[in-house]
């Protein structure tokens, strides 16, 4: 077997690798290199998460899994440092050596940060990556006025998000007009004066030429003379392909690392893909030029003949704040072009078609796109437009005439290059009924998600009266099957199912070992459905409560022991310090829990520190009770009027260890000062006089949200009992990893009410919950006490997590 090695695990390398797997499954024994310490994910979606619209999870292409499952040699936090040519040898920043006989460079690219004084200073970064994204999102915590600089797509995104974030937003562009190269001055006024609305403020034809401040930035300086103050700087003006370790490997490089159509470079055996390639002398950023050059790539890496790669037209559809915006082709008249426009500016609706000799060359729309991808189709085939109808009226759109016509060749999904004809050669071949199927199967809208209407309209126009509107629509768990969580449950339900293995057996799901997405999730509603007999099936978890510590970006991993309500005693703080010390822990940290966490742990010392501290796990990593937060309460603070340390203790001894649909946490705030932060926890509880009042849905992370009052209650135990039934509730009806916040706006509040009002609904709540309670075992110990799990796991020579 032929060794594939490929330096990089971004979207366009593991996409080529996606492709080869499919043409020549066994041909290659494949060893990946990653930087960053992640499997591959969606960096198109990286703003969805800036911006609260999702969590890192949501927005992996391909889990640690399907690494494994596709037997891929994975070494995450790993570079690439020399490629050894004549030896045919890749050797990493690790020291590791390995040989390849076929080598693909995927190593993409970097933002690019311009070279001016203060440049490197704290509180300036770009945004490419998740590390950018969670610099932002902690700045956005500590500071209030952020500076964006530049007016593209990119900066536009970063600047929406930290609006989001609660932040003072300044956009600073050279040129004087927003997204010039995608977008005419109309387009661009259009859309300035919407995100102006939304409060971003724009400094156009400004030239940054120095970063003030001293170790921190703190505001910026143009070639005007004028200055703005900044907490935050945000580089968003381009990108600059990563190019070096082929420059210093030999390998020929200019802007990008040089490859002809095969996307072959100046040495042998040596491929470049995505970004940070270049060819006829252009670097493509966008997703879909990158995925066709890796299905080049991948049919002359297999041996197959295809076609070479000849470069892209690209045609980006892009959504800006809540504006669609499509832009393809050329953007700007000559004396050579005439335009056919419709611009309704009372609607904020502008569209305008750019012809030459009868074929459209260029294509910029605003606030309405459904005409896009037909358009799109006569540019890039060059169509004579003579008596065509180049705008639709919303009469021939309703009646469904868009898809009925469209030939089978035309492009569908831009990011993954995915035709109508592949779409429904998937369906009638596959048996495929729901949205979700379709794209788990074909790719289409697995990136962007902007044509997933149009996917939705070839499946309805497909399956015809065997349409279902409201099956298609449902959301299932994953894209291994078609049954939603209600589903599920009442399968697992009706017909006794009581193992991972066998509820994706008998109810035939398409991928029979499962994904990562629904193997928790089966795991979880088993566990909930069967709280007596069922054994907890610890491969189905997601990495870090698998493992019962956080894997950090390094490779290395946490260990958060428990503090009952944020106390501790000078013993434990002493054991903790023994261990740190005994162990080389690079860094010791009180964490926002009121615990103290011990962070940069080899895996193979865990079971050893945890048998050394003698303390409990703080589950810092698992979906449940994380922490529940504290005041010192009415023993020490004057305004105190409730016991809420006493309080906090007996909450998170009692529900520690829960499994819960997503992560728990918990405060009490002794008043209504509320030094604890109840009022943004998943719980909150706030002493007043008399009695607590109990809040819920709360969230303090990006996607803030003040709880809701669910109840007052006079005594300690009915808060005990008014919050197992509450949790126990959420446990039973919320989707896996949903939050509480969620489950609440989804079900209601007064729904929740009605249902917790119910002495004997609270009852059966509580007597399921004791009874769930009692089946946890406190799981460090059971890793010091079982050779065969420290073996398994935290054994020095188990292979790495996701190899």
């Amino acid at each position: 077997m032929k060794k594939l090695v490929m330096i990089g695990n971004g979207m366009a390398g593991v996409r080529t690798i996606e492709e080869i797997l499919k043409l020549a499954p066994k041909q290659f024994e494949i060893t990946i290199f990653g930087q960053e310490p992640h499997p591959n994910y969606n960096r198109i979606k990286l703003s969805y998460i800036l911006q609260g619209d999702a969590n890192f999870d949501e927005i992996i292409i391909n889990p640690l899994d399907w690494y494994k499952e596709n037997h891929i040699q994975l070494f995450t936090g790993e570079a690439v440092v020399k490629i050894d040519v004549e030896k045919k040898r890749v050797i990493s920043n690790q020291g590791r050596e390995v040989e390849y006989d076929e080598l693909i460079i995927a190593t993409g690219s970097n933002s690019f940060i311009l070279p001016i004084p203060g440049a490197d200073k704290i509180g300036v970064t770009g945004f490419r990556d998740i590390n950018d994204c969670e610099m932002m999102i902690k700045s956005a915590s500590q500071y209030k006025k952020a500076v964006v600089i530049g007016g593209g797509l990119l900066g536009l995104e970063a600047a929406r998000g930290l609006l989001n974030l609660g932040m003072q937003v300044d956009v600073v562009h050279l040129m004087p007009h927003l997204m010039e190269r995608q977008l005419d001055p109309i387009a661009s006024s259009l859309l300035k004066a919407e995100l102006e609305s939304q409060g971003m403020n724009f400094l156009m034809e400004k030239q940054t030429v120095e970063i003030l401040g001293d170790e921190r930035v703190t505001g910026l300086r143009f070639k005007d003379g004028s200055e703005v103050e900044a907490d935050l700087v945000v580089m968003a003006i381009g990108i600059k392909s990563n190019t070096e370790v082929a420059k210093n490997s030999g390998i020929y490089v200019n802007r990008g690392i040089v490859v002809n159509d095969f996307m072959e470079t100046s040495t042998p055996h040596v491929y470049a893909v995505g970004e940070c390639a270049e060819h006829r002398e252009m670097v493509y950023g966008l997703v879909a030029p990158l995925y066709e050059q890796g299905k080049v790539l991948a049919n002359r890496i297999s041996g197959m003949v295809g076609e070479p790669y000849t470069g892209s037209v690209t045609g980006t559809q892009l959504k800006v704040a809540g504006v669609d915006l499509f832009s393809a082709g050329e953007i700007f008249e000559d004396g050579s072009t005439k335009s056919i426009m419709v611009y309704n500016e009372f609607e904020g609706i502008y569209k305008r078609v750019l012809t030459r000799n009868n074929t459209i060359v260029g294509i910029v729309m605003y606030g309405e796109t459904k005409d896009s991808t037909r358009l799109f189709r006569m540019l890039t085939k060059k169509e004579d437009i003579t008596g065509v109808s180049i705008f639709q009226t919303e009469c021939s759109a309703e009646a469904g005439g868009d898809v009925a016509s469209m030939p089978n060749d035309e492009l569908v999904c831009g990011c993954n290059g995915v035709t109508k004809g592949a779409i429904v050669e998937a369906i009638k071949t596959q048996g495929l009924t729901t949205l979700d199927q379709v794209s788990h199967c074909t790719n289409a809208g697995r990136s962007c998600g902007r044509c997933k209407p149009m996917v939705s309209q070839i499946l309805a126009h497909t399956l015809g009266d065997q349409f279902d509107a409201a099956a298609a629509q449902k959301a299932s768990i994953c894209g291994c099957t078609a049954l939603s969580r209600e589903e599920l449950i009442e399968e697992i339900k009706v017909k006794g199912l009581t193992s991972v293995k066998e509820v994706m057996n008998v109810l035939e799901w398409n991928n029979e070992e499962g994904c990562t997405k629904c193997r928790p999730a089966i795991n979880y509603y088993l566990g909930m459905l069967h709280m007596d007999e069922y054994k907890d099936d610890r491969d189905s978890r997601l990495v870090n409560e698998k493992m019962h510590a956080n894997i950090q970006k390094d490779g290395t991993y946490s260990v958060v022991p428990r503090m009952y309500g944020g106390v501790t005693t000078a013993a434990d703080l002493k054991k903790i310090a023994e261990v740190a010390e005994k162990y080389n822990v690079p860094l010791v940290k009180l964490t926002g829990g009121q615990r103290i966490g011990l962070f940069g742990v080899k895996k193979e010392d865990l079971p050893n520190m945890w048998e050394e501290l003698d303390m409990p796990s703080g589950y810092a990593y698992g979906k449940t009770l994380r922490t529940v937060k504290t005041c010192v309460g009415a023993q020490f603070c004057r305004y105190g009027t409730q016991d809420s340390m006493a309080l906090g203790i007996e909450l998170e001894k009692k529900f520690e260890r829960l499994d819960t649909p997503h992560k728990v946490k918990m405060g009490v705030s002794a008043c209504p000062r509320n030094c604890s932060e109840a009022g943004i926890k998943d719980i909150g509880f706030v002493g007043i006089d008399g009695g607590w009042e109990i809040y819920v849905a709360g969230n303090g992370g990006v996607d803030l949200r003040p709880g809701d009052l669910l109840c007052t209650v006079k005594t300690q135990d009915e808060v005990m009992e008014m919050t197992g039934a509450y949790l126990q509730y959420y446990r039973e009806t919320a989707n896996y990893l949903e939050r509480t916040s969620k489950w609440v706006e989804r079900v209601g509040l007064e729904h929740v009410k009605e249902v917790l009002a119910n002495a004997e609904t609270r009852k059966a709540l509580n007597e399921r919950m004791d009874k769930t309670l009692k089946k946890y075992n406190e799981p460090w110990n059971e890793a010091i006490q079982s050779e065969e799990i420290k073996d398994k796991y935290y054994s020095k020579h188990t292979v790495k997590v996701g190899e």
